[in-house]
This record gives structure tokens, sequence and C-alpha cells, in this order.
């Protein structure tokens, strides 16, 4: 069983950057895929993006592409979100998430395919 804690979110002006952590205990999360979701009132929850188990492969949502980097220390069991250039639209609660294995496309873009989930954490782009 993994648990999942994610911080670093807040309140930021459009332009602005945070820097999210999602701290896992447990299991160590080499053996895990990990992903951040984001989910705004009203709205599904939506794949922001993933890396695989070493790190070495990535993906992002169309929206975030190039704002956004996903990394991983899996010596201090923490996946990050970092987050520039930040927009209005980009309000959410973030949820950290993992799944035991290998990416497999196209489930890991869907919320339904992760093993174990944070309970999120604000992020509020002011405009």
């Amino acid at each position: 069983q993994v648990q999942l804690v994610e911080s670093g979110g807040g309140l930021v002006q459009a332009g602005g950057s945070l820097r999210l952590s999602c701290g896992a205990s447990g299991r160590a999360i080499g053996d895990y895929a990990m992903g951040w979701f984001r989910q705004a009132p009203g709205k599904e929850r939506e794949f922001v993006s993933v890396t695989n188990r070493n790190g070495g492969t990535t993906y992002y949502q169309d929206s975030v592409k190039g704002r956004f980097t996903i990394s991983r220390d899996n010596t201090k069991n923490t996946v990050y979100l970092q987050m520039n250039s930040l927009k209005a639209e980009d309000t959410a609660v973030y949820y950290c998430a993992a799944k035991s294995g290998i990416l497999i496309g196209p489930y890991f873009r869907q919320a339904g395919w992760y093993d174990y989930w944070g309970q999120g954490t604000q992020v509020t782009v002011s405009s």
C-alpha cells in the first residue's frame, strides 16, 4: 500500500510559478508510474502529466506542455511538478497518483487506471 501526500499549492498571480511535491510512504515509488491530475469545480478530474518508473519517459496534457515539468527522485520517494507561466485556467486541486508497473497508453491518461491517490493540494492562479 502506498500513501501519497501533496504539498506546495497556493495562491499565485498569472505568469508566476509553483512547485508541487508528492511524498510517498509505504512502498518505494521506483516500482510505480507516477502521475499528476487536476480537478476544477464542476469538472472531471483531468490528466496533467505522468512519468515512468525511472523518470526517463514523460507525457503532458497539451495545454501544459512547455510550461510544466514532471520529475522524480526515487531515492527521496518524491515526485515533483514544476509549474511555470501559470494561467487562470490552471486553477484546480492537483492530485498525485501512482500505478504499479509500466506506462500503457492510452490508459495512463485516465484517472481510473491509477491505484493510489493523494488528498490533493489547491492551486489558485489570479488574473
